[in-house]
């Protein structure tokens, strides 16, 4: 696959992300040995999927406002507090309405 042709989901992840999705594909996609190769319980390894998932439909969902996608990106990271992420697309939408 070239380089350009990488979806923009797969860019918007990170090194752990990688990490996680091959040892998925490589464990045949059963939690419960993913579970057993990080040392964590099933719901943490779920959890963790659950967010993966959400990373991607963000960035799908996103990928024509980029600055929406980042600021979300940035709260599921839990490097911003929902509320604030709220504030911060609510008023970039609004700015949007008034161009």
């Amino acid at each position: 696959m070239a380089t350009n042709s990488i979806p923009d989901w797969i860019s918007s992840l990170e090194e752990e992300d990688y990490v996680f999705i091959r040892r998925f594909i490589l464990a045949s996609g059963s939690l419960k040995e993913i579970a057993n190769q990080y040392d964590v319980t099933y719901p943490t390894v779920r959890l963790r999927l659950d967010r993966l998932i959400q990373k991607i439909n963000i960035s799908e969902k996103n990928s024509n406002e980029p600055y929406i996608a980042l600021i979300k990106k940035l709260a599921l990271n839990e490097k911003l507090d929902f509320d604030t992420a709220k504030l911060l697309i609510t008023e970039y939408k609004k700015l949007g309405k008034e161009i």
